[in-house]
C-alpha cells in the first residue's frame, strides 16, 4: 500500500509500506494491504511502518488517518522522528 504522512509544514515519508500502526484516540490499531476504507482521530504517540527498508517509528501529537483504495494518508501535528 502507499504511505503519506503530512504535517502542515512538509511531507514526513511518502513511499510503499506492508504494514501501518497507529495511535487512535480508542487504542492503537493497524492496517495491512487492501484494508478496508477507514477514517479515524489520532492520539498522541509512535506510527510504526515497515517498508522494504525495515520498520520505521515517527512520534506523533495527534491527528486524523484516511484509507481509501490501497493508500493510507496520516495527517498529524507535532511530529518527531525517533
Amino acid at each position: 500500500m502507499t504511505l503519506d504522512i503530512l504535517t502542515p509544514e512538509k511531507n514526513i515519508y511518502s513511499g510503499e509500506a506492508s504494514l501501518v500502526q497507529l495511535p487512535g484516540i480508542d487504542g492503537s490499531f493497524e492496517m495491512l494491504d487492501n484494508h478496508a476504507p477507514l477514517i479515524a482521530a489520532l492520539a498522541k504517540g509512535v506510527v510504526k511502518f515497515k517498508t522494504n527498508a525495515g520498520e520505521k517509528k515517527i512520534t506523533i501529537g495527534g491527528g486524523f488517518v484516511e484509507c481509501l483504495h490501497n493508500r493510507v494518508i496520516v495527517c498529524a501535528e507535532g511530529v518527531s522522528d525517533n
